[in-house]
């Protein structure tokens, strides 16, 4: 268990001992501090040692003290020195047994991906290496950490003289070695670990010592368990168990946190939690918790106990009930400490033994928690409870879902969300979560969608705070991201202004547009498909209804037109993701139409207006979604050319091909020959010139030799001018960048310019700024221009676009040869402590001609550190997946980046191997690149699991298909996926789709030219689907007969509802059948047998609500193929094509009701569970005894809050007159079971166990112990 699981890292850093008040007595836990691990804890000097307080003595030379002090600050500094020197040693073979360890785990990686029997050997052996390397690993971790820890010594800090005399001092203390650490590997190698037991078993049975000698001795005995992982399996429980309970029944808290402690890191199993509790822990467990807040050391330590009872197999069966109702009480006190973790614990338990959640009261308070909306972690909470909901045999022990209907009430009740607008978002996210899993979607469309519809029909309420709350948990459910323009549209500006909607297509991106078309529909996410459904359960439930009355009803502007946006992009993603029979009725609207049609209505023009604020905001939606444009990165790493422009930049056009006069007319107009002050030219009408006229070589002249206005522009650039080089980096001086790549690039287009640009000063200064990076040019500067800091804060990082244009051209690239910038290029590359250097320079670079740019991009690929050579891989994309089937720049480029990424396969780090494949399976989607990454025959065994992917894509094309067969790849990967690897897709495919589903839009992942590639909610590749790619692959499929075996599988078992094993195996089934059906060529395979049928029926009738979602993807697999819809279609299962007819993969149900057609179901009505809990014993008390039995009742009345005023009255009463009741064990142990069958609030349990003396319970431990002895003495005599 993590030692971090409440705030105050106790085990990380140890117990420290309580410090000493007036007169010696121990303070209390809560001024108790946390010294670091294995530092002296106690505050007693120790016999023999030197105390800190040492004054200097006076030697019997009588050297002067002069020379005395001389000698210890030489002492002093040369052990310091030598400490340095044993670290960085120690450090330094830590580094090389890292290597070694990291090493022997991906050669063992690589050997786990062949044949068991041919690797056997060697995997021993590098298993082996791998042990003992762990080993050196915690051995050389251990002892730096104590030399660290000796160079920085406990408070108060030792004298010189102590200091100077350590060594002498350990050799005189006999016990000194008791709880000193090991301070070197050959004292952990010698030490006895049974004997280093034994002597601290022996020192704590010592009474009457003070708390800090049993917390130091505890921690010892932690830190000798985890030296010694296997010691605690050979521990005597004997002796040990009476050293702990010893521990546990101390009057300080100190000690018994301690306690608990080692207790805790002596289990190992179910058996030793057994031992544990004979011990009486339960008794123990349930006072600690039920403590005051001054006692947290000790409630904290008691909950890890607990908490550790569930990391043991079979543990939660040995938690007792007594101490999960604690637990339910910590959990209401709302001001309690201990409240979240007390929460997760129980979740735990309700996800491993519901029976004792429940037998404890556990699930109610659970379920208000939930629903009050206080409690930070609610979404994970939830998630237990949609856990029991997905079996039928889970699920009984809820109430038909009704526990998560609790989560709506603080929208259904509009007095109660007044002015809670922390509680209303907290549910709406618990809300999102819950729509976010097929379990929790299914189970809030129970019957006829009462809980959607609830939520919906709280947009009546005329609370803006309910009404925007809605709104933003559907825009999230539905993962619409706003587009740029919503905040202005929100503000209440019109959409039609030029200026804001002219760059919408720039703005937004298409996150599947870096596919080629071809093979968009291949990788359509599995989340469109779960969206689809979603927002068809949204439309079913009344959602156009209840945004439209927002619209006529609410009187804020903001939330009308908030209303408005939703509802055109709800209308638009119905048009893209639903079929044609949902789309056309819901983009009708015809209650909104019919109003804004009749004439005699008085409320006709708010209809009217709001008719036109959707076509306005669907227009303006249109404009903006379909763009390919690739987004600018971060400024600091990114190409600077590939920035969006903004409106005023597109707005004007000039052409080449103009009249001097006019030519004269427009460099009149951009103000800069009238001034040389660059914030007054119009870089509007410059940018125009630059990328017009200024590519006519005539114009070109006049602009050069007739005027200043080159002059003045490229002196803007020119970076010891400092103004270009100085002004901010912000987004809209982006422009100045883009417009100076521009200039060179038009430059470059004429003998003219070129020869104006090779003459200039620009090339000749910027190859002095980066001559001052180079340390081989002798040339430095205290403030260079391209320093971090400027870098990040200015355009100076512009001038590596400029670098990038000229890169692009011949002439360009002769330019920089000519100032010997392409050398000071490759000493930039060298640099390592400049990686923002480096990626700024490598990202604008561009590598299409074959130059000493090409070179560098090696070098950085196999020269430099990790992260370089990440990014640097990510940089082929752009140059891997230029699809195209001719020879050509595109082909040209595909094939020299490949082949430096299948260079890049071969990295010593997983991470680089690991893009490199990302990347090259991305570029396998185009026919030409599959080829050409085949024929260079790449080697991908000691990649494992990584390398599976790209090898799957050869399979796509018969040219795969036979290498891969050559090297016998096919039949055995076959074999492996029949036998096991298609059930382990189940986990891989869920687990990307429940991350991409509650991923939120904002935050998608995956970088346009960085390393990550992963899409998650895009299906993984899968075997059987690329085997269905080609004729050779299906007759293979065909002779081994596999797919018969998956369709007999789901006839079979497929509503089978209990075994997990079994509902695996048909999710597998279910996911190969789907991803063969989703290929042209397996249609066959689905006419030939009735598994569509079987599916549908899986879908719509399975128990187990998983399943059913499992077939509802296969379902929507096998529709990406016309085929597949037709076959759909005979079932009553519309599928969604484009307007050519194409499929999109997306199904859906007639009948949504069919689709959730979950019963109701009952919970038993009694929920005695079967639980071998301590019986509690009732001799010695009778109730006939008329005080006992009235203090009995008193506490029964307790749990009554009606009573427990005059309850509380009376037991104080009797408190005072007849103590004696209050002193029994055998009443003591009856309240006990009182409160274990029983639920009281935490302050009431607090009452009565502090009713109690605190003898009583010393009583019971020892009364317990006295019958186990008796009872084992008659057992021992009674054996003949």
């Amino acid at each position: 268990m993590s030692d971090n699981l409440v705030s105050i890292p106790i085990d990380r850093d140890g117990l420290q001992a309580p410090r000493k008040g007036p007169g010696g007595r121990s303070m209390s836990s809560s001024v108790a501090t946390y010294g670091p691990r294995g530092a002296q804890l106690g505050t007693s000097a120790i016999p023999g040692s030197f105390s800190s307080d040492m004054r200097t003595v006076t030697s019997r030379a009588a050297t002067p003290r002069p020379e005395f002090t001389n000698v210890l600050e030489l002492a002093e500094s040369e052990y310091e020195t030598a400490t340095e020197r044993t670290v960085a040693a120690l450090r330094e073979r830590l580094n090389r047994e890292l290597k070694i360890k990291e090493g022997s785990e991906n050669l063992l990686e690589a050997l786990n991906a062949k044949k068991a029997k041919q690797t056997k050997d060697q995997r021993s052996k590098v298993e082996i290496e791998l042990t003992a390397s762990n080993r050196k690993i915690t051995v050389l971790q251990a002892q730096i950490e104590d030399l660290e820890r000796t160079k920085e010594p406990a408070t108060p800090p030792l004298s010189r003289a102590s200091r100077l005399f350590r060594s002498n001092a350990s050799r005189a203390s006999p016990n000194r070695a008791l709880t000193a650490l090991p301070q070197s590997e050959d004292d952990l190698r010698t030490e006895s670990p049974t004997y280093a037991l034994a002597e601290i078993l022996q020192s704590l049975e010592n009474d009457g010592m003070q708390p800090d000698y049993y917390v130091e001795r505890s921690n010892n005995l932690v830190e000798l368990f985890k030296r010694h992982p296997t010691l605690k399996f050979d521990l005597a429980w004997s002796v040990f168990g009476l050293r702990v309970q010893g521990m546990l029944l101390s009057d300080s808290k100190e000690v018994v946190a301690a306690g608990y402690r080692v207790a805790r890191y002596a289990i190992t199993d179910r058996r030793s939690l057994q031992t544990i509790r004979a011990l009486d822990t339960d008794y123990l467990v349930t006072l600690s918790l039920v403590k005051e807040g001054k006692a947290n050391v000790e409630r904290e330590q008691a909950l890890k106990f607990v908490r550790a009872f569930l990391e043991v197999k079979g543990g939660v069966l040995e938690i007792p009930r007594s101490v999960v109702r604690t637990l339910v009480s910590v959990a209401e006190h709302t001001e309690d400490r201990l409240r979240s973790i007390a929460i997760e614990t129980l979740a735990e338990i309700l996800i491993r033994d519901p029976p004792l959640l429940i037998a404890a009261g556990g699930i109610g308070p659970l379920a208000n928690i939930l629903g009050e909306g206080t409690y930070e972690a609610s979404e994970s909470l939830v998630f237990a409870f949609l856990y029991l909901l997905d079996k039928p045999s889970s699920r009984l022990y809820l109430r038909s879902g009704c526990e998560l209907e609790s989560v709506f009430s603080v929208f259904t009740d509009p007095l109660f969300s007044q002015g809670n607008q922390q509680k209303l978002s907290a549910n709406a996210r618990v809300i999102s979560a819950m729509l976010k899993t097929w379990t929790g979607l299914a189970t809030l469309s129970m019957y006829n969608f009462r809980a959607i519809k609830s939520l919906i029909a709280a947009l009546q309420f005329p609370e803006a705070q309910i009404r925007d709350v809605i709104f933003e948990l559907f825009f999230d459910i539905l993962r619409i991201k706003p587009p740029s323009w919503s905040a202005s549209f929100l503000a209440g500006r019109r959409l039609t202004t030029y200026g804001r909607v002219a760059n919408l297509k720039a703005d937004s991106v298409s996150y599947t547009d870096h596919y080629p078309q071809d093979s968009r529909s291949e990788r359509r996410q599995l989340v469109d498909h779960y969206s689809a459904l979603l927002l068809a359960v949204l439309f079913e439930a009344g959602l156009s209804r209840g945004i439209l009355g927002v619209l006529s009803n609410s009187p804020e502007p903001t939330l009308r037109r908030k209303a408005t946006l939703l509802l055109g992009e709800v209308l638009k993603m119905a048009s893209r993701l639903l079929p044609d029979g949902y789309s056309a009725q819901l983009q009708m609207l015809p209650d909104l139409f019919s109003s804004a049609s009749d004439f005699g209505a008085l409320d006709r023009h708010i209809a009217t207006h709001t008719v036109y604020q959707i076509d306005s905001v669907n227009r303006t939606l249109f404009r903006s979604g379909s763009s390919a444009a690739v987004p600018g990165t971060k400024l600091i790493d990114g190409n600077y050319g590939d920035v969006p422009r903004t409106a005023d930049q597109t707005k004007l056009q000039i052409s080449s091909q103009i009249e001097e006069s006019q030519f004269r007319s427009y460099m009149v107009e951009s103000q800069v020959l009238s001034s040389a002050n660059y914030t007054k030219w119009r870089w509007d009408i410059l940018q125009a010139i630059v990328e017009g006229p200024l590519l006519n070589p005539r114009r070109l002249d006049e602009a050069i030799r007739a005027t200043k206005f080159m002059k003045r522009v490229l002196g803007f650039y020119r970076p010891f001018k400092y103004r270009f080089s100085n002004v901010k980096n912000t987004k809209l001086n982006q422009r100045y960048v883009r417009t100076g790549c521009a200039l060179v690039s038009t430059l470059l287009q004429t003998a003219e310019g070129t020869k104006y640009l090779a003459e200039d000063k620009l090339l000749r200064q910027l190859a002095e700024c980066l001559a001052q990076l180079d340390h081989m040019s002798g040339l430095t500067s205290a403030s260079p221009l391209f320093s971090p800091a400027r870098l990040s804060e200015t355009l100076s990082g512009g001038y590596f676009a400029m670098l990038g244009t000229l890169s692009k051209d011949s002439k360009g690239i002769i330019m920089l040869e000519r100032w010997r910038i392409i050398n000071m290029c490759y000493h930039i590359v060298e640099l390592t402590q400049r990686d923002d250097l480096i990626r700024t320079l490598l990202s604008n670079l561009d590598f299409s001609l074959d130059s000493h740019f090409r070179v560098m991009l090696s070098k950085a690929l196999t020269a430099s550190h990790k992260e370089i050579r990440i990014y640097a891989t990510g940089l082929l994309r752009r140059y891997a997946t230029s699809f195209s089937s001719s020879s050509g720049s595109a082909a040209g480029n595909s094939e020299w980046s490949i082949r430096f990424l299948v260079t890049q396969l071969y990295d010593p780090e997983v991470e680089v191997c690991e893009a490199a494949v990302k990347i090259l399976e991305e570029a396998c989607n185009g026919t030409y690149c599959l080829e050409y990454v085949v024929k260079c025959r790449p080697a991908l065994d000691h990649l494992g699991e990584i390398g599976a992917p790209l090898l799957l894509r050869f399979l796509s094309t018969s040219t795969g298909y036979h290498y891969l067969d050559g090297l016998d790849y096919i039949t055995q990967e076959m074999d492996d996926w029949f036998l096991g690897r298609n059930d382990n897709y189940v986990a891989i495919v869920e687990a990307s789709m429940a991350r991409a589903i509650q991923m939120s839009e904002k935050v998608r992942p995956g970088a346009v030219d960085g390393a990550e590639f992963e899409r998650p909610g895009v299906a993984p590749p899968h075997f059987y689907r690329e085997l269905t790619r080609t004729v050779e692959g299906c007759k293979l499929l065909r002779d081994k007969g596999h797919f018969d075996e998956f369709v007999e599988t789901i006839r079979d078992h497929g509503m089978e509802a209990e075994d997990s094993e079994t509902i695996i195996k048909v999710k597998g089934c279910l996911w190969a059948v789907g991803n063969v059906g989703s290929m042209e060529l397996g249609a066959p395979f689905l006419e030939e047998s009735d598994v569509v049928q079987r599916i549908i029926l899986i879908a719509e009738h399975s128990e187990v609500m998983t399943l059913r979602g499992t077939a509802f993807f296969a379902l929507g697999l096998i529709s990406q193929t016309l085929h597949g819809v037709e076959i759909l279609a005979e079932f009553g299962w519309d599928g969604a094509t484009t307007i050519m007819g194409e499929s999109l993969g997306l199904c859906i149900p007639h009948d949504l009701n069919r689709l959730f057609s979950i019963k109701p179901w009952t919970n038993p009505v009694s929920r005695s569970i079967e639980r071998k809990e301590k019986t509690i014993p009732n001799s010695g008390i009778e109730d006939t005894e008329l005080v006992t039995a009235k203090i009995v009742s008193l506490i029964v009345d307790l749990g009554n809050t009606v009573l427990t005023k005059r309850a509380v009255s009376d037991l104080m009463h009797i408190k005072a007159k007849k103590p004696a009741g209050f002193r029994d064990p055998a009443l003591f142990r009856r309240v006990m079971g009182i409160l274990e069958r029983h639920h009281y609030r935490l302050p009431v349990r607090r009452f009565i166990i502090d009713l109690f003396e605190k003898s009583v319970l010393k009583q019971v431990v020892l009364e317990d112990e006295a019958s186990k002895s008796l009872e084992e003495a008659n057992g021992v005599g009674s054996l003949p």
